[in-house]
Order: C-alpha cells, then sequence, then structure tokens
C-alpha cells in the first residue's frame, strides 16, 4: 500500500476541504468537514481501494492519517 496513494484516496473523501491542506501528519478528526458520514467513507474506502478492513475502532485510537495508514498497513 502506498502511503501518496492512500493520502489521495483518503483525501478525495472530502468535498470542501482542499486536498493540498491534507498530509499524513493532519489530525483527521479535526478537519472541519469531519463526520460521521465520512468516517464510514473512509472505512469503506479501505476495503474497497485496500482490500483492508478497519473499524471505528480504528479511526478512534489513530490521531493523524499516518497514524491511521500504518494500522491498516500492518494488516
Amino acid at each position: 500500500m502506498d502511503k501518496d496513494a492512500f493520502l489521495k484516496s483518503f483525501a478525495d473523501q472530502f468535498d470542501d476541504t482542499d486536498p493540498a491542506s491534507i498530509t499524513l501528519d493532519t489530525k483527521f478528526k479535526e478537519l472541519e468537514e469531519w463526520s460521521s458520514m465520512v468516517a464510514l467513507m473512509i472505512i469503506a474506502m479501505a476495503d474497497e481501494n485496500y482490500n483492508k478492513k478497519i473499524t471505528g475502532a480504528d479511526l478512534r485510537e489513530s490521531g493523524t492519517i499516518g497514524q491511521l495508514y500504518e494500522r491498516i498497513s500492518s494488516r
């Protein structure tokens, strides 16, 4: 799983957030557009694009996009 591709896929889940402002260090839960719907879209994106199953707990326990990436890629 490529970090840059994951970051792009993650950023694509947001409609109004500038993709250039989203980095691996972004605290995604602090984004204005973050919601339970976006969380579900991230879970679906990980499953569809990377065949990786993540849970709400994975999202809750990850502070940044990079931490979420590491958690997913370790599976």
